[in-house]
């Protein structure tokens, strides 16, 4: 640490850290455990990067800086009022440029070991690129393939609950993975931000124990795997998990039975797939839709669009798959936990 500046391998020694970019701009991504408090709002920085462009930098310049020095005004009255004399923040932007420098100068005049996060976030973010391009590397993935509706994510989490390393990426893309995979009341993370939930998940795993992990398309909504975990993937060891037709319907019926109260909406995501299934096909479904026959609408949706879907490209996707393990699972059995602790032991076998 010289001066002001820090660097990222510095963060474990300060008590904060505060993230001041707007607040958009901390919602798509910032480094773990950071505060926002932000020295210019949202609308503000428009305005101030506005008449940077049409007016003249000085006049930007100094109307960002009455905006800023007000902000930090506040944030001292209020988020930091209760801060002590030895308090050691650690303050960056999106480059480590003006907005964290006025912070940390101001913090530092007042008594706090503050210092600035030398090039801010646009170093964290290219960190988490250089990582996550090599980490997969380290680690023995188990790959739990199988059929939409053969309950994978569920068997996945109760292996974690067994004490099995997992993986699961579902969680982190806070989606379901397919064209009906939306969570109900959940925003997926923006691109950047799932890059640092899986760095942070990845850097949690033993390299020396196995990790399962559920396999995947390489987009799961509107967030894309990294190419190097997918490289992975693609080349380890896979479990098919296999469960009966009627199994599987009755999960589907279970697992996505909030579609069917936003009835609209389903309709509309199954219309994405005219081109796929023909104009006659999505009629029929949304007839289903409209009179609540999940069971049947469920099971053509299985037997018509997922299994062929999932033919067509997992094989493609994850070359040891023809040599997979089968699993037979229930999805909906009573005891999970046993069902995690028979895959471990065949697994051990």
């Amino acid at each position: 640490m010289k001066n002001q500046l820090a660097t990222l391998a510095d963060v474990e020694r300060f008590d904060s850290l505060l993230d001041v970019r707007t607040p958009l701009e901390f919602a798509d991504d910032h480094l773990p455990g950071a505060i926002n408090a932000p020295v210019l709002s949202n609308e503000e920085r428009v305005v101030v990067g506005t008449m940077y462009k049409q007016v003249s930098p000085f006049e930007a310049t100094k109307y960002g800086a009455a905006l800023v020095a007000k902000n930090i005004a506040h944030h001292l009255q209020t988020l930091f009022a209760d801060k002590p004399i030895n308090w050691k923040p650690l303050i960056y932007c999106w480059r480590g440029g003006k907005r964290s420098g006025s912070m940390t100068t101001w913090f530092r005049l007042i008594g706090w070991k503050a210092c600035q996060l030398e090039g801010g976030y646009k170093v964290y973010r290219h960190h988490v690129l250089e990582r996550l391009s090599v980490l997969p590397e380290r680690f023995d993935f188990r790959v739990l393939a199988g059929l939409t509706g053969s309950g994978k994510t569920r068997l996945l989490r109760a292996l974690g609950d067994q004490g099995a390393q997992i993986l699961d990426l579902e969680y982190l893309a806070r989606h379901r993975g397919s064209l009906l995979g939306a969570l109900p009341g959940e925003v997926q993370p923006s691109q950047k931000g799932f890059d640092s939930r899986l760095l942070q998940a990845m850097e949690q795993l033993d390299p020396e124990r196995p990790v399962f992990v559920e396999a995947e398309s390489r987009k799961i909504g509107q967030v894309q795997v990294p190419e190097s975990l997918m490289q992975k993937m693609s080349g380890s060891e896979c479990i098919r998990v296999e469960a009966s037709l009627e199994d599987r319907v009755d999960f589907l019926c279970e697992d996505y039975a909030t579609l069917l109260d936003d009835r609209e909406s389903f309709k509309t995501l199954l219309s994405c797939l005219v081109e796929l299934h023909g104009k006659q096909v999505i009629a029929h479904w949304h007839e289903l839709i409209d009179a609540r026959i999940k069971g049947e609408l469920f099971r053509e949706l299985i037997e018509k669009h997922y299994d062929p879907a999932y033919r067509r490209s997992s094989h493609g996707l994850f070359r040891r798959l023809p040599q997979a393990k089968p699993f037979f699972f229930r999805p909906n059995a009573l005891d999970m936990a046993a069902e995690a602790s028979r895959l471990l032991a065949s697994v051990a076998a």
